[in-house]
Order: C-alpha cells, then structure tokens, then sequence
C-alpha cells in the first residue's frame, strides 16, 4: 500500500523549486551539491571513455573477459549524459521545469544505470570467480559468445527490473535532491522487495564469489594441498584485488542510501522523521559519486590501463598515431584464449580487468 508521508514526496508539477515545508537551501550547500556533481559528470565520461576506448585499443586489453568491464563503464556513462546535468539544471534553478516526461525518463535512465551497475558487478564477480576457482571449465564456459549473452542478459534483467516503477509510480521528483529518482515512499512493500533483489542479493552473491576466492588464495600462499590446487600468478591476484575494491567503494556508497529506504520503508511513520535531510542527500550523492570511481581505480591499481590512459591523451596531439596505434592492435585478441588476469605483465597475449 502507498504510505502518505507527505513531507517524503515532492510534486513533479514543475515550477516548485522546494517541496512544502522545507526551507530554502543555503548558498554554500548548493555550491558544493553542484561542485560535487560537476567533477562527477566531468570525471565519470572521461574516465569511462577512457576504460572503452582503452580495451578497443589496447590488444592485451581487448578480449571476452573485459566484456563485463566494457559494459560497467558503459552503465556509469549512462547517467553522465543525461540524468546528471538534467539534476545540474535543477540545482541552478531551485527546482525541476523540465516536464513530467523528462522527470520519468531520468528517472528510467537512472535506474538504468545503477540497476546495470550493480548486475555488472555481480557478473565480474562471478567471471573472476569461475575464473580462478573452476579454471579448468572457465574457456568454455566464457567464450566470447557466451560472454556476449552474460552480458545481454544483464542488461535484459535490468530493463526488467526498471519497468514496474511505471506501473507503481514510483518515478518521482525529489526537491532535496534535485533530482528524479525512485521514491521510497511510494510503497513499502515495493521499497523493500527493490532492496532486497537490486542490492542484498547481488551484494551477498558478490560476497560469496570474493569470499571462495580469498580462501582460496589463503590456502595457496600457505601451500594447503597445493598438488591439487591451481597456483595462482601473481596477475590474477592483482585482477582480483582491483575487482574486490570496486565492490567495496559500491557497497560503501550504496548501502547508506539503500539502508535508509529498507528502515524507512518497515516503519515509515516512525523512522522518516527521524532521518535528517542532510544524511538523506549526503547519501544520494555519494551514490551518485561512485560512477565516477571505476576508472580511477583501474588507472590506479592497473599498469596496462594506466599506460594506455597515457597513450591516449598523448594521442590527442597526434591523432595520426591514435589511428595507427588501433588498427595496429588488430582484431585477433579477441579470439585468442580469454584471460581474465589485470594484469601488470606486459608479455601476457592477453589481459582484463
């Protein structure tokens, strides 16, 4: 049933630049919601450009395993081009003037976005956890077709998974946070079974798949039984701590604004007044932060990565050697044998996240 907290639910008739009852935001506070959101958009499409132009480029980079990468980047790209600077507007002008069809389509991109991020993640872990914990059967089971119709699939479920917030309503304008987005009060139950499916259970099965992997490198380093265990390079050990941190800052940045919405959603009479308006939006920027994130920690943690962000921008003077540079890599990689190993060793054929 739909919860009537009024003061949770902003009008999406557009022209109202705070909802009723809230007061006027200070200056400061909207400098630095727009400072933040200005340096995520601006760093989210460089840097994921960034991460596709590089597995388009690189040949050690460019294979089936970095399907999954490719996509993420792609899910974080989605919100800088149309949702983030439609929530940029509406900071400049105190509220949404846009419409009630632009308010649902990025509300519906929104989604998209973070729905795709969260199942990517998922699927990158399962990847690595096939990969170092089942490696015999891993090449057939992620050949490049497969990993082709893992990755539609993602996207399939996320389609899915977005389309009953029109039939809810859940689409909804937020003054507090400028933005359109799922609102947590529209139903309870609703509320806790997206949750449930778009955050617990991705985040335990992602745990899962870390949690076998860390075990297993325990007993390899210690050297259990390690006549029957596969010995890990030291490549797939960096691949696997590269992935785990993008895990982590996801759930960090997530989890404030999920948890809110499970509390508020259980008890919504008695827990939304409780939870002041600034933890509600320091939580929804964060959230909105961690699209920008990925491609720091790739260029960070990464040799091949960061060399060929470098290459890039050199590139950029010289667009003659961009060209030469790509079609040299050549198409081959991605049939040669996929390897989901980061890896910093320049000799490898072939290399992913």
């Amino acid at each position: 049933m739909p919860e009537n907290v009024s003061f949770l639910r902003n009008r999406t008739e557009l022209g109202h630049s705070r909802a009723l009852g809230l007061g006027a935001r200070p200056a400061w506070a909207i400098t630095v919601l727009a400072s933040v959101l200005i340096f995520t958009t601006v760093v989210d499409v460089l840097g994921n450009l960034l991460v596709i132009i590089s597995v388009l480029r690189n040949r050690k980079l460019r294979n089936a395993g970095n399907v999954f990468v490719v996509s993420l980047a792609f899910a974080d790209l989605v919100v800088a081009f149309y949702p983030y600077p439609l929530v940029l507007y509406a900071i400049f002008h105190d509220g949404w003037s846009l419409g009630d069809t632009q308010c649902k389509v990025s509300g519906f991109l929104m989604g998209l976005s973070v729905i795709g991020s969260i199942f990517n993640i998922t699927g990158i872990a399962v990847n690595r956890y096939c990969y170092i914990c089942h490696s015999f059967s891993y090449d057939k089971l992620y050949s490049y077709r497969n990993t082709l119709l893992f990755v539609a699939l993602i996207w399939l479920l996320t389609v899915v998974a977005i389309v009953p917030n029109f039939f809810v309503g859940s689409l909804q304008y937020d003054a507090r946070i400028y933005s359109c987005t799922f609102a947590q009060t529209v139903s309870s139950s609703y509320t806790i079974t997206v949750v449930i499916i778009h955050f617990i259970v991705p985040i335990m099965v992602v745990t899962f798949c870390y949690l076998r992997i860390w075990i297993l490198v325990i007993q390899v380093r210690r050297k259990v039984k390690s006549e029957v265990r596969p010995r890990l390079k030291p490549s797939d050990l960096r691949n696997f701590v590269t992935m785990f941190v993008v895990f982590v800052l996801f759930a960090i940045c997530w989890a404030p604004l999920n948890f809110i919405g499970l509390a508020v959603a259980i008890n919504p009479t008695v827990v939304a007044p409780r939870i002041p308006e600034w933890l509600f939006v320091v939580s929804y920027f964060m959230a909105y932060f961690n699209s920008c994130l990925n491609a720091i920690i790739y260029g960070l943690l990464n040799q091949n990565f960061r060399k060929e962000y470098k290459r890039i921008v050199m590139s950029m003077w010289m667009p003659k050697l961009f060209f030469q540079e790509t079609s040299r890599g050549g198409t081959e990689a991605m049939k040669s044998k996929p390897s989901p190993a980061l890896n910093n060793n320049e000799q490898m054929k072939g290399e992913t996240l």
